[in-house]
């Protein structure tokens, strides 16, 4: 058990195939917690062990790394570099204290290292900045360097450099603190001489990573000033405080291949890198509502917060964060949510899908807690004495939808209980079951995570499952006041059936229930008769005469008829009513009314010209044009939803992943005359 000034909690961020899952292979290896270091491409990574993520080789869930090194224990959080799961990197941001984010020097700074900067700028989150893949051919160190300089400034200090041959190949690195120079030797780290044409260039980081920890106290500046030399414990807690304020970022490199630089990567973590209690600071809500700091506290109640669940066929683990106190099996808590008791029950630590059973968790600490049926992620398990709920994980808005459904009919129960337990798992996805189009749309953040799902209901529930364009609830509607009549006469041996009526059906603005209305004169229509002729209406407009979509904006006045003592009654009318429905829409000017939705998208400036052009080609109408706060533009476009079916992937594609949007039903407006023969055609084929 690890006090909590010897926990660390980092998460590692960075774009997919920046070299995230090697770099934790690489630490386990280098802590003799694994023998043999796996590979993405082979699909034996520790991190990356769900079928789907061996399949694809990329990595779709975040999986937690402990590693345990002098005395400390680093929880290393691997989160997916693939924008479609950036649900798994915010739940990752709410479980750790410190970010490193990846960048490799082949590629330099890529979208995936631009969000995951701007994640930790919006949480205060400290990071480092770890260059990998160092060693491989085409990769830039300087060249990636200086591309963070310029665009993060003087923050960036590098703590470790490489060094590299006459052929620019890098073959070892150097302590820019210590002035000491290393290589791998089989795996091995090796001390070496430091390069003599390396000697200027450390020292002049070395004096920059001395003014940086001048920077952090006023007596250590005029030290500055006066050219004394700090100590190294001087120089750790600078720089640790530095880290912890945001007023430095420590850059390091190597290769997670060789293992280069991984053990002064984790030197670096345990000395620079705040522990739990100085880390993350939280908002927690009480039970009357106030909103209050929330104190990480090795002495105080205990408290946890569920940042993830995995829900498999080996059963279900909620992963929790210790927060406050400590835990125990036989701890009893509080969910805050659902104001349950649990009893918490048996504990794991977890290093990818390896589970090992502990008998307490302490302050700071991840680990996972099995069988937890009611506990969803996102809740607060609290000591009854102080029942807190902690914000919930804001996982980014769904908008990529499609309608999913089973390849064989009659297996729909399957595929909803499939999805419901998937959910679980991963909630940064919705299931909606839309009675208008009577299909179960699911939504998410893009097409790989929609994939994903529908592998893991085949492998997982055993039901194939297809998706395709959601339906759009079209709409119908008259233009002209029209008045019919609508007979209904049956002799049948007997009494018959009879009912005759005189409506009158106006266009209305904006109402989407059909309003009755009655005029009628001298009893020509018994009133009790009323109702089975707005029933008859009702039925009638549920089917327009265009497409079959249901009818909007429509009155419709009984103004006349007759009926006859023995043979009218209510189904005479009702069947009256429908025929003079029938007969009135031919001349009514019926046209088909669409859902226009409003539109924002997030883009930088750059973009502008074909983002515009896209939307012009959608038949969109743009509104406006604001700047945000962050050197973007936000468009604002009215636009219609039936066009917007792929925009999450085009958008994507047309911005290098750097756009955003939000889209919301705003009206319904009409079809533009040109459009709605297809559209008619469609529904008539669809029949």
């Amino acid at each position: 058990m690890y006090t909590v000034n010897a926990i660390r909690n980092i998460c590692l961020l960075g774009h997919s195939g920046s070299g995230k899952s090697a770099l934790a292979e690489s630490l386990l290896y280098m802590t003799g917690a694994i023998d043999r270091m796996g590979k993405n491409a082979d699909g034996n990574t520790v991190s990356d062990y769900d079928p789907e993520e061996i399949r694809r080789n990329i990595s779709i869930s975040t999986s937690v790394i402990p590693v345990e090194y002098h005395n400390t224990k680093i929880n290393i959080l691997d989160t997916p570099g693939g924008f479609d799961f950036s649900g798994a990197v915010m739940e990752a941001l709410r479980a750790a204290d410190a970010a490193i984010l990846v960048l490799s020097a082949k590629d330099g700074i890529t979208v995936g290292f631009e969000k995951a900067w701007n994640y930790c700028e919006e949480r205060n989150m400290p990071r480092f900045v770890y260059i990998s893949k160092v060693d491989e051919d085409h990769s830039d160190y300087n060249a990636t360097f200086n591309a963070l300089r310029e665009r993060y400034g003087n923050k960036i200090a590098p703590v470790i450099v490489p060094i590299w041959d006459a052929s620019h190949k890098v073959t070892g690195i150097i302590d820019v603190l210590n002035k000491r120079a290393y290589e791998m030797q089989n795996l091995k780290r090796v001390e070496i001489e430091v390069p003599e044409d390396k000697v200027s260039v450390i020292e002049e980081f070395n004096d920059a990573l001395k003014e940086a920890v001048a920077e952090t106290d006023e007596a250590l500046m005029d030290r500055f000033f006066e050219g004394d030399s700090f100590t190294y414990r001087e120089m750790i807690t600078g720089l640790h405080q530095g880290v912890r304020e945001l007023s430095l970022f420590p850059v390091l490199c190597g290769s997670g291949v060789n293992c280069l630089g991984s053990l002064m990567l984790m030197d670096h973590i345990v000395d620079l890198f705040p522990n739990p209690v100085e880390g993350n600071y939280h908002k927690a809500t009480t039970t009357d509502g106030k909103v209050e700091e929330f104190v990480v506290s090795p002495g105080g109640v205990p408290a946890a917060f569920v940042w993830k669940t995995v829900s498999d066929q080996f059963g279900k683990y909620s992963f929790i964060k210790v927060l406050s106190g400590e835990i125990t099996p036989d701890t009893t808590l509080v969910n805050a949510r659902t104001g349950d008791t649990e009893k918490l029950g048996r504990m794991y630590v977890m290093c990818g899908k390896k589970n090992t059973e502990v008998k307490v968790l302490s302050c700071g600490d991840i680990g996972a807690i099995g069988k937890m049926d009611k506990v969803k992620t996102g809740d607060t398990l609290c000591d009854p004495r102080k029942v807190v709920s902690l914000k919930q994980i804001p996982y980014p808005k769904a908008c990529y939808s499609m309608a999913i459904a089973p390849k064989t009919r009659g297996q729909e129960e399957k595929v909803g209980t499939g999805l419901n337990r998937l959910n679980e798992e991963d909630p940064s996805f919705t299931v909606v079951n839309n009675p208008e189009t009577k299909q179960l749309v699911i939504s998410g953040t893009g097409d790989q995570q929609l994939d994903v799902l529908v592998s893991k209901l085949k492998s997982r529930f055993g039901v194939e499952a297809v998706l395709t364009t959601p339906k759009i609830a079209y709409r119908e509607k008259i233009k002209k006041t029209v008045q019919a009549h609508g007979r209904h006469k049956k002799q049948t041996g007997g009494s018959g059936q009879f009912g005759d009526v005189w409506i009158r059906f106006e266009p209305q603005e904006e109402q989407d229930e059909m309003m009755f209305a009655e005029e009628v004169f001298g009893g020509s229509v018994p009133k009790n008769f009323y109702p089975a002729v707005e029933k008859g209406i009702q039925e009638a407009v549920q089917k327009g005469p265009l497409a079959g979509y249901p009818m909007v904006n429509l009155k419709a006045v009984l103004y006349d008829g007759s009926y006859h003592p023995v043979d009218s009654n209510e189904m005479a009318f009702k069947m009256a009513a429908i025929l003079a429905f029938k007969e009135a829409m031919p001349n009514a000017g019926v046209t088909l009314l669409e859902p226009i939705g409003s539109l924002k998208v997030t883009i930088p400036d750059s973009y502008m010209g074909d983002v515009i052009g896209d939307l012009n080609k959608r038949r969109g109408r743009v509104m406006g044009m604001n700047p945000d706060n962050k050197g973007n533009t936000v468009v604002e476009a009215e636009v219609p939803m039936a066009e917007m079916s792929g925009y999450a992937i085009d958008l994507r594609a047309m911005t290098q992943a750097r756009g955003s949007f939000e889209l919301n039903f705003e009206r319904y407006e009409e079809v533009p005359k040109a459009n709605q023969a297809k559209i008619i055609a469609d529904a008539k084929a669809a029949e």
